[in-house]
């Protein structure tokens, strides 16, 4: 019997169920498909307005897929009032591989060159599976998801699925909905062709410059930054202090998803999430 991989976990999201583990060292994975389903709205999603100033400030440097594996670690890591994580080694690995394959992606926000918050989660057609996120510092894990939010609107998602439903999601705007309902929507998005890509890409509003996440300037290397920073090629390291860039969809899409993003200033951002509510 063959081990099970990133992509018998494609077909498990696609089926509406996801892993969880007891504890970080316990190796063994659940597969779980919850009665109820906490769902974040990407049309109507609500920024307080406390955050929208620190999105709209730029206070962090938003980067997305250049640190993937240390935003997975960091969310397992245990902290205050969190002693345990359900993100176990295999599954660690297997988000992984799922990123290695390009359906897998991180939100980050970087200080000073230091990762500070962000998010992770899963892509598939047009539904996000949002996984976990983490902050060092304040409101950083809330920046991210706005800048996911965003990210996923540009890209015509149509679910961004949140698992569970908390206190601290619900200041979003984000619901909680039976089973039923969860895979009407989930079967939908299903047959929807999405890019995570999509901001700064060829004809996209935000590249062009018209006007229109989590639980996650300037031209370079065929890309667009439409944050501060240096550009880099996509697909290489990058350094402290550096923003990414965005290639076209193929060319990320052949380097296996291992090609950064470009973030978007978090302005574009707000007006991007407004427009769509």
């Amino acid at each position: 019997m063959s081990a099970f991989d990133a992509r018998d976990l494609l077909d498990c999201y696609a089926r509406g169920v996801f892993p969880m583990a007891d504890a970080r060292e316990d190796s063994r994975v659940f597969l779980i498909d919850p009665e109820r389903r906490g769902v974040m709205p990407l049309r109507g999603f609500h920024v307080p307005r406390r955050l929208a100033r620190t999105v709209r400030t730029d206070a962090y440097e938003v980067r997305v897929d250049t640190a993937f594996h240390e935003v997975v670690l960091a969310c397992a890591a245990s902290g205050p009032g969190r002693m345990e994580t359900w993100i176990n080694r295999p599954i660690e690995q297997l988000y992984l591989q799922l990123h290695g394959i390009g359906h897998a992606h991180s939100v980050e926000c970087w200080q000073d060159g230091e990762l500070v918050g962000g998010l992770y989660g899963v892509s598939l057609q047009g539904a996000f599976f949002g996984e976990s996120m983490f902050s060092r510092r304040r409101d950083a894990s809330k920046v991210a998801l706005v800048h996911l939010v965003a990210r996923l609107i540009a890209g015509g998602y149509e679910l961004l699925d949140a698992q569970f439903m908390t206190e601290h999601l619900s200041q979003f705007g984000a619901e909680e909905i039976g089973r039923v309902a969860y895979h009407l929507r989930l079967a939908k998005a299903l047959k929807v062709e999405a890019d995570f890509y999509g901001v700064g890409g060829a004809g996209s509003a935000l590249d062009s410059g018209a006007t229109v996440f989590g639980g996650g300037a300037g031209v370079a290397a065929g890309g667009v930054i439409l944050g501060g920073g240096a550009a880099a090629p996509a697909g290489e390291p990058l350094a402290g202090g550096t923003s990414s860039t965005l290639g076209s969809s193929a060319a990320l899409e052949a380097g296996a998803g291992r090609g950064a993003a470009a973030a978007t200033a978090g302005a574009l951002a707000l007006q991007l999430i407004a427009q769509a509510s």
